[in-house]
């Protein structure tokens, strides 16, 4: 497991490393930006963004566009997508999102770089799909999303899981190369691109679970469950029967297995709908009574 010192050395290695090799204004970068008093200057001058240089929470780091089409693959994103990229730098993912017919959000800290973005965004004819918004990821209002893309570090991203495990279930998440601990992925992904600063990268995918721990009352019975992020288990009673459950959350999508027999449903708030997976039975439906 990287701690954070492992996390803000390798930053710092990887950008010494880019500024070597020379990249120029690249993309695709977490939480751009500049000091405070930098910040505040004229953001309407030519803005050239350099590898390396110190943002409010990360240092710039650019993102492959190899990788950010694999991870938008991962996210399925269409046309009928809302993609809200946190740390959005230059405005890559949110321009390839829109790309793909999306309309997509990015938010911002540096005005320079949002207003490098804009014309990026321009430049690529997107500009009706591509937004860019001023602000501080941590207070970014994220509800209207149905794709979350980061590229961040592990810190932020853990700091950040309690508002992304609030967001809509099924919204799809998407990070490059930084993962939320115990919340595992729903799907792990290699990437290489050769032409890259280093070739081999990691992309990591989840679903926003809903929330399905507590007590559901059945019309014969009752079903218990404990949840820890998309993975639940716990006992099922009926007819004077307790048998033990263990399934998982795919967005408001349950899947559980009792006594060798997989069951499949939706939850929506208080209530679960559950079938048999082949049809063998009836299916029927839970109240939640006890959280």
């Amino acid at each position: 497991m990287w701690n954070f010192e492992y996390i803000k050395n390798w930053f710092t290695w990887i950008s010494k490393w880019i500024q070597k090799r020379g990249s120029g204004a690249c993309g695709g970068m977490p939480a751009c930006g500049e000091t405070e008093s930098d910040l505040q200057a004229d953001a309407a001058q030519d803005y050239k963004p350099a590898p390396g240089q110190k943002g409010k929470t990360v240092e710039w780091v650019p993102a492959s566009l190899v990788v950010i089409n694999r991870m938008f693959d991962a996210a399925k994103v269409t046309p009928e997508d809302y993609v809200i990229d946190l740390g959005s730098g230059d405005g890559r993912m949110v321009i390839s999102a829109a790309k793909l017919g999306a309309r997509a959000m990015g938010i911002e800290y540096n005005p320079k770089m949002v207003e490098l973005s804009m014309k990026n965004a321009a430049r690529e004819g997107v500009s009706d799909r591509a937004t860019f918004v001023q602000g501080d990821l941590f207070e970014a209002d994220l509800s209207g999303a149905t794709v979350l893309s980061l590229f961040l570090r592990e810190d932020i991203n853990l700091a950040l899981r309690p508002r992304i495990l609030n967001m809509r279930p099924g919204t799809r998440v998407v990070s490059n190369i930084f993962h939320m601990r115990e919340w595992k992925a729903d799907e792990v992904i290699d990437v290489e691109d050769e032409n890259y600063y280093f070739r081999n990268h990691t992309v990591y995918f989840w679903v926003v679970p809903a929330k399905a721990g507590g007590t559901w009352k059945l019309p014969d019975g009752e079903l218990s469950l404990e949840q820890s992020f998309q993975m639940i288990n716990g006992t099922l009673r009926s007819g004077g029967v307790t048998t033990p459950v263990s399934g998982k959350m795919t967005g408001d999508r349950i899947m559980l297995t009792a006594d060798g027999i997989q069951y499949t449903g939706r939850v929506t708030g208080n209530l679960m709908e559950i079938k048999t997976n082949d049809g063998s039975s009836a299916g029927w439906k839970a109240t939640l009574v006890e959280t």
